[in-house]
């Protein structure tokens, strides 16, 4: 059951810096980008703001189309999920004072906030906990079948970096695509893990009632992050849930691949050509 406005508990457990704060939005071509913003809050009952650092994608995205998706989880392992619209940033106020007040941005010898970006609430969810009764027998499940899902591709998309992190079994991973709506929807698949270079397999044990919703042939994106905020933002095709090694599985074919971890966005796959500066 969703709600429109968050309550004080909601509020307070947003406040800190030590959590995991997913936006998920549309670029100008309609696919889905996903960013890990931490300074994700709540400054009113029907307002979100993000305290901007850094300037990536997904900064400029928002502004372009304002209809965001997000994801809140603290570190006792309890989620929000909901809906807002950008609405327009400011570079002082009262938000502003209040981020760099914090010891993580206060005291950081190489950044603090710059900008606050402010969110109109549609909607989020009640706090829920994160179903680790079916996320672990579902990684488990999932390292047992994915090699069956492999393309049986020689040529690599994913770097080696990249698939190792997200075969690890504590990192974090998230699916997004374009809702019904116009915005997007992101649901947790912690259990993902890389079949090969290519292809993302997940069991459906957790987030199947969700996952099953979702049409093969849907354009998705997946971010991948490590409790040490190491990133990989990856885009591609959802082939739908089939049975492999008698386990259904949700596959998902790469098609791109982005580096997110600051200081230096850039596209890892397709491959972008390197050109001279000739222009000082």
């Amino acid at each position: 059951m969703k709600k429109t406005e968050f309550n004080q508990e909601d509020i307070d457990a947003f406040a800190p810096a030590e959590k995991i704060g997913l936006i998920s939005c549309i670029n100008p071509e309609g696919q889905v980008h996903m960013a890990l913003i931490t300074s994700i809050m709540a400054s009113s009952p029907t307002q979100v703001t993000l305290g901007q650092f850094c300037t990536g994608l997904s900064k400029w995205y928002i502004q372009e189309n304002n209809k965001t998706a997000f994801l809140i989880m603290t570190l006792d392992k309890q989620f929000w999920r909901g809906k807002a619209r950008w609405t327009h940033k400011r570079f002082d106020g009262p938000e502003y004072e209040r981020y760099n007040e914090m010891p993580m941005f206060r005291y950081n010898s190489y950044f603090g906030i710059n900008t606050v970006h402010y969110l109109d609430l549609v909607e989020t969810s009640h706090k829920e906990p994160l179903p680790m009764g079916r996320i672990v027998p579902s990684a488990l499940m999932t390292i047992l079948a994915k090699g069956a899902a492999k393309t049986g591709k020689q040529e690599r998309i994913l770097k080696p970096f990249a698939e190792n992190l997200l075969n690890k079994l504590d990192s974090l991973k998230f699916m997004s695509y374009v809702g019904a709506d116009g915005f997007p929807v992101i649901i947790p698949i912690i259990q993902c893990q890389a079949a090969d270079s290519r292809r993302l397999a997940f069991s459906t044990l957790a987030f199947r009632d969700e996952l099953s919703t979702v049409p093969a042939g849907t354009p998705v994106a997946v971010f991948c992050a490590s409790m040490s905020m190491q990133s990989v933002l990856m885009r591609g095709t959802f082939n739908g849930i089939q049975r492999h090694r008698l386990m259904e599985l949700g596959t998902v074919d790469i098609d791109w691949v982005y580096n997110s971890m600051p200081p230096n966005h850039e596209q890892i796959y397709p491959e972008t050509r390197l050109e001279s500066v000739v222009n000082f």
